[in-house]
């Protein structure tokens, strides 16, 4: 009798198993759960699942805040869910409970934007469907198309259009305010800022408190061997270690003010390094380092109602 037990082909422990068959096993993430059409019950936020791009299928949750006013227009944030570019979803129980509470504090329309995961799509596919759904996003400031979604063109303040993201999704963002930097986007809509949680940037040299044994067996490391494996330079590609030789001006980042928040205990704490580097390159932002004392990586996705948030 053949046996049932399929072969692991190479894994990623704690986060994801791949089998030979080509079949893909997400170990952990939170589970999917639908969008709140009749307002969340705590928040007041509503929101919704549209489709951006059906090749390649980028998909994205909306959020729109309780409004006293109905004609008042709100600030436009899109934003990139973190999982180390393998794991969790725009659509998932810790993202869709953190996005109601940010929009309902903070009173913007939110678009939370579901990309492409590795390893069935390696990197860049998450960076190319993030600036996809941002050009998708700043296309509603001049339309014409009644299509165009009815949200975004009655709420959406597009003089005050911000991205940002978590870990991966604070990685992203990075990526993303570069690329805006030399690419216009659609209606010469301009990034007003960036907010950079908790990211996750890394390279070949320990720098800070990282450890320096074995430090290009990190996870961190094997993350990015996981996700993009035919990045040229590795660990040290541009994308995960913006700094350094060859690498591209920080002074070019597209968005006039940035800020980044880091968490004390932390391993990629000492991403701080990247706000100095941004500090010298020459950039002509704001530039702010937000830091919370004893408390982990992204703790604020799974402790929401935290203060320290």
């Amino acid at each position: 009798m053949a046996s049932t037990v399929k072969e692991v082909a190479k894994e990623l422990l704690p986060l994801v198993r791949v089998y030979k068959d080509g079949s893909v096993e997400r170990l952990v993430g939170s589970p999917y759960v639908p969008p709140s059409t009749d307002q969340d019950p705590e928040t007041g936020v509503s929101s919704k699942d549209i489709t951006i791009s059906h090749n390649p299928v980028i998909s994205a949750r909306l959020y729109l805040p309780k409004l006293t006013q109905s004609d008042k227009k709100c600030p436009i944030l899109v934003y990139f869910h973190g999982g180390g570019f393998c794991i969790e979803s725009s659509f998932s129980f810790l993202d869709h409970r953190y996005l109601n509470a940010l929009v309902s504090q903070s009173q913007v329309v939110a678009v939370s934007v579901e990309y492409r995961l590795a390893p069935e799509h390696p990197l860049p596919a998450a960076y190319e469907d993030s600036w996809a759904a941002l050009q998708w996003v700043t296309s509603h400031k001049i339309a014409e198309d009644p299509d165009k979604e009815p949200w975004l063109l009655k709420y959406g303040d597009f003089d005050r259009v911000y991205i940002g993201g978590d870990s991966a999704g604070g990685n992203i963002a990075h990526n993303i305010a570069m690329q805006a930097g030399v690419e216009s986007l659609p209606n010469d809509v301009k990034i007003a800022g960036a907010i950079l949680s908790h990211p996750y940037f890394w390279g070949s040299r320990p720098i800070g408190s990282e450890p320096s044994d074995n430090h290009e067996k990190s996870f961190s490391c094997l993350v990015w061997e996981f996700v993009y494996p035919s990045a040229s330079g590795s660990i040290d590609n541009e994308m995960v270690n913006p700094v350094g030789p060859g690498k591209p001006s920080l002074a070019k980042l597209g968005c006039s003010r940035l800020l980044v928040c880091v968490a004390g205990k932390d391993s990629l704490r000492d991403s701080i390094w990247y706000v100095d580097a941004v500090k010298e390159s020459g950039f002509e932002g704001e530039v702010e380092l937000f830091e919370v004392e004893g408390e982990d990586h992204a703790f604020h996705v799974f402790y929401p109602e935290t203060q320290e948030c």
